[in-house]
């Protein structure tokens, strides 16, 4: 299947099957996300894999609490947009998937987050050409889960990307369309088929 196939197939799963993969199929994932490009080739990606149900569950319980916190203390756009996306404070994924795997950033290097998120891509299009699911998931304040999981402070966490084969019936959303998102030689001058 070619690059854009797989691109246009993925989608957002928060539901799993209790199928477990084979770590073997994350580690290969892992390896598809280390040829990302970085800046200044400083590679600084780190991935904690987590598969212990006890560790999964504390995690949920540290999120949860973050969570429930921020939606309680936000409001206007932000509050009506939460809730027409039926996003809660609740994270069952956390506990339900198989695998999570923790995706961090090096901080003292130049380009860490973008570099980090640029590893994120090529990992989720590894997932979906393993035919495996994910949501891309970080909780709004990140040092309770750093400090439980002893991260170092020099590590940023980007993302909880939870793994395992989609129970999801749902379908994609909708993509905008490239009149929407492309500008050529100017901002505002759409580009048109040549």
């Amino acid at each position: 299947m070619d690059i854009r196939s797989m691109a246009k197939r993925r989608k957002t799963v928060r539901k799993f099957k209790r199928k477990k993969p084979s770590i073997n199929d994350i580690l290969y994932c892992i390896q598809v996300a280390r040829e990302a490009p970085s800046g200044m080739n400083a590679q600084p990606w780190k991935f904690l894999i987590v598969r212990e149900e006890g560790k999964k569950k504390e995690i949920r319980k540290i999120c949860e609490r973050r969570e429930r916190k921020f939606h309680e203390s936000v409001g206007g756009k932000l509050a009506e947009w939460l809730k027409e996306k039926h996003i809660s404070w609740k994270k069952e994924f956390l506990e339900n998937a198989p695998f999570l795997v923790i995706i961090l950033s090096f901080k003292k290097v130049p380009y860490f987050i973008q570099s980090t998120w640029l590893a994120i891509g090529y990992f989720l299009l590894a997932l979906e050409e393993k035919g495996l699911a994910t949501v891309t998931y970080t909780p709004p304040d990140t040092k309770e889960l750093c400090d439980y999981l002893k991260i170092p402070d020099e590590y940023r966490l980007e993302t909880i990307l939870p793994v395992g084969y989609s129970n999801d019936e749902k379908e994609k959303e909708e993509r905008k369309t490239m009149e929407e998102i492309v500008y050529v030689d100017a901002w505002g001058k759409p580009h048109s088929e040549e």
